[in-house]
């Protein structure tokens, strides 16, 4: 078998030439000249586009590896910051170590800090590294004043091109004048934090303007994590000193200490068995109440009690809870410690400890972190509720839409409803804005009444066995009512075992009630009298309408005129011409002009009693069925 000599191949030479590039990582520049030199050898089109593709891979090969290079650089840079950070003991000489790193590493013109003044509410200057300027040197910033003061205050990086130009900050004339005095223009600031408090921002800064992507911002966030743990640190430790001054006191001190920490560690292993293993908030009560040697009383967001253990029943002082939720910590009111149990913001319930009134710091903080743990149950026990709301409203979905009654039935009974016994439906209705949290509500009402409540049709229905809807109605619209601080209006039927026919008519109620300016109150058909028993035998109504005051529609849809609104405003105004042309807006003549228009397409008898009983009637329908005004057409002599 022959060989095949590749050396004067133009393709091969290429490839190896590029590899060649990448071994003795060339500039970017000459990976383009391989390409050029096998094109001069004599490269076919072919060849040439596989040397471009291998080109382009070389170049993406190179840009990858240097930007590994740059990572490893850089954190072997923070390795050594963090080694060099934890062998300083003084917190000057760490704030100097920490700026000249951060200027190193970003390889800015200056790096500098600032620390918070909690007492004073702003950020002062107090390390600079590289900064010529005296009043730059003595700087101090309000909160949220220039780039620095909205980092300290937002607890964000900020980065700006141009500090000079840019509208995004306050600029104040002292701030302006220090930066402008060093001449910085490019500048990035990161928060130093411990936890979630900030205590100061690190900076890097360009004397010309320079655009500070991602890597440099994680990059210094990095450093200032360090930062702000060797800065904590070299203040404990001077704390420490100055609390070592006394021996004896000192070692009590450290014995305290790891007493507390050992009886927490004891409480968090006991406290996180037993979530484990499914307790629930009584027996997490439990648990502390004989931890803490008092009583315990656990209350939900609205102030309804949870567990109570060894306390008589205590209502959660709403200022107490106020200040522990704004604080995050226990506090004391009138001998009982109060913590807010919280999820973030979100308020989930409180604590109240009972008969220690001289509580301790560490148990305090024993109290705290049962807070905790109870927060996490809580969160729990909302979410298997919410589980458990939505599956219910789903059958009530399906409930009042039909569907299998064997398979409703079973359903239902998982659920602890028994739909072999007649049940009523609401219909609640209120302001669209109120509505999620009328749901709630009525969720809610309908587990303590052994129902189901939800969203059907946009409409918040509630499903409950009673033999008096009517009075429920009024009952749940005045509550409902006061809990939303809105009217809510109530229409009920029932009961029945045809729920979507129970639920049609509430639904008409509702409207009715709309109709008859009886918003905000509750009843179910047969308290609507005459109208309530034409609803409730589903007669046709819109039929109806058309039968009494079809020639007059017909008539408006046609022509666009207000023939209906005028007999409306008539019979509304005790058949008085000169009220309902006051009404109307329009002269006399003009009424008078449409009536006889009336009279035309009615007969001569449309308003003899009956057939006025009649007519209002069916406007009072034709309103409550929802018809549309007539199109849009233009005036005729009727108009």
């Amino acid at each position: 078998m022959s060989s095949v000599d590749v050396s004067d191949n133009p393709a091969v030479n290429a490839l190896r030439g590029l590899l060649d590039l990448l071994a003795g990582d060339a500039p970017a520049e000459d990976f383009g000249g391989p390409a050029a030199r096998a094109r001069e050898a004599g490269a076919d089109p072919a060849e040439q586009a596989v040397i471009a593709e291998a080109t382009q891979t070389a170049l993406d090969i190179r840009r990858i590896l240097r930007q590994s290079r740059r990572r490893e650089k850089e954190l072997a840079a923070l390795f050594d910051t963090a080694g060099d950070l934890a062998a300083l003991r003084n917190l000057d000489a760490v704030l100097r170590a920490i700026v000249h790193r951060a200027r190193t590493l970003l390889g800015t013109d200056v790096a500098y800090l600032t620390m918070n003044d909690p007492e004073a509410g702003d950020t002062f200057m107090r390390v600079t590294d590289g900064s010529a300027s005296a009043a730059f040197q003595q700087l101090r910033l309000g909160m949220g004043e220039g780039l620095g003061g909205l980092v300290a205050q937002t607890a964000r990086p900020y980065a700006t091109r141009d500090y000079r130009t840019d509208t995004r900050f306050k600029h104040t004339p002292t701030i302006d004048h220090g930066v402008g005095e060093e001449g910085l223009r490019g500048i990035l600031g990161v928060p130093l934090r411990i936890g979630p408090r900030v205590i100061g921002v690190l900076y890097a800064a360009d004397r010309a303007p320079r655009d500070f992507g991602p890597d440099a911002v994680a990059l210094l966030s990095s450093l200032a994590d360090h930062a702000a743990v060797a800065i904590d640190n070299a203040r404990l430790l001077e704390e420490t000193r100055a609390a070592l001054v006394e021996l004896n006191a000192a070692t009590e001190t450290a014995r305290a200490h790891s007493e507390a920490m050992r009886r927490a560690a004891e409480v968090h292993d006991r406290l996180t068995e037993l979530v484990l293993r499914g307790g629930d908030v009584t027996e997490v009560a439990t648990e502390i109440a004989a931890l803490l040697d008092g009583g315990l009383v656990v209350h939900d967001a609205d102030g309804l009690e949870l567990a109570r253990v060894g306390a008589d029943p205590v209502t959660p002082p709403g200022q107490g809870v106020a200040a522990s939720r704004a604080s995050g910590q226990a506090v004391p009111v009138d001998g009982t410690w109060i913590y807010a149990v919280l999820a973030g913001p979100e308020l989930l319930g409180s604590m109240a400890l009972t008969g220690r009134a001289d509580l301790t710091d560490s148990d305090r903080r024993l109290f705290e972190r049962a807070g905790l743990v109870t927060a996490l149950l809580l969160l729990l026990r909302r979410s298997v509720a919410e589980a458990e709301d939505r599956v219910r409203g789903e059958l009530l979905g399906d409930l009042l839409t039909g569907g299998s009654t064997d398979s409703l039935t079973l359903r239902a009974r998982r659920l602890g409803v028994n739909l072999t016994r007649p049940h009523a439906v609401l219909v609640l209705s209120c302001d669209a804005s109120r509505r999620p949290r009328l749901v709630a509500e009525a969720t809610r009402r309908a587990r303590a009444l052994g129902g189901l409540a939800g969203l059907h049709q946009g409409n918040a229905v509630l499903l409950t066995p009673t033999d008096t809807p009517g009075e429920l109605a009024r009952v749940l619209s005045a509550e409902l009512g006061a809990a939303l601080g809105a009217p809510v209006t109530t229409g009920a039927a029932g009961p029945t075992t045809d729920l979507p026919a129970a639920y049609d008519e509430a639904t008409r109620c509702v409207r009715a009630l709309h109709t008859l300016g009886r918003a905000g109150e509750g009843a179910d058909l047969p308290a609507l009298g005459f109208l309530g028993v034409l609803l409730g035998d589903r007669a046709d109504v819109r039929g109806y309408v058309e039968r009494v005051l079809g020639p007059v529609l017909d008539y408006d849809r046609r022509r666009g005129t207000e023939l209906v609104r005028t007999l409306d405003a008539y019979y509304a105004h005790g058949a008085s011409l000169a009220r309902a042309k006051d009404a109307l807006h329009v002269h006399v003549n003009t009424v008078v002009q449409r009536l006889d228009r009336v009279q035309q397409l009615l007969g001569d008898d449309w308003n003899t009693p009956a057939r006025a009983l009649e007519n209002q009637l069916a406007l009072r329908l034709h309103r409550l069925l929802g018809a549309e005004g007539p199109p849009a057409a233009s005036p005729g002599p009727d108009r």
